[in-house]
């Protein structure tokens, strides 16, 4: 039976503010909250689904070029499944896959995070990278012990 929360962080952390999954993953990790499983990776592939199926719930934490606030936070409503292939895949489609291959019921989550600067080989993170990381990390250690306790979700 599927427990405990899914947290992947994705990212390059040698582009600039792409790194901000890992970055908040990293910070996650770090902290040891019960029931949470963290994973840090480059980019969503195949191969998640079955980690996916092992959480009752994940979360995936990447930058973000339409946030207008320092993070959102997303429910997918939909699972995907249009575009599975062995690279790259969305959190949709990861979590489709868990679905179709392992019948997971897992709940999924985008954490979306802005930056400011991307694309540039870079290490490092920018002040507004900084920033939403910060508010980020409070946010999901807020959620985390709501879902601790049964309350609702708002993001």
């Amino acid at each position: 039976m599927a427990a405990g929360t899914l947290l992947i962080g994705y990212g390059n952390p040698g582009r600039g503010d792409d790194g901000l999954g890992p970055a908040l993953a990293r910070r996650i990790a770090a902290r040891e909250l019960p029931g949470v499983t963290v994973e840090i990776d480059y980019q969503l592939t195949v191969e998640h689904a079955l980690l996916i199926a092992s959480a009752a719930t994940v979360v995936f934490a990447d930058a973000a070029l339409d946030a207008d606030q320092p993070f959102y936070f997303r429910a997918i409503e939909e699972a995907g499944g249009q575009s599975l292939g062995s690279h790259s895949v969305s959190p949709p489609d990861a979590l489709a896959l868990a679905r179709l291959l392992f019948g997971a019921r897992t709940r999924g989550f985008v954490l979306g995070l802005r930056g400011a600067c991307f694309g540039e080989m870079a290490e490092g993170l920018s002040p507004t990278a900084l920033r939403s990381l910060a508010a980020a990390e409070s946010f999901f250690l807020g959620w985390h012990e709501a879902e601790g306790q049964g309350l609702p979700i708002s993001g």
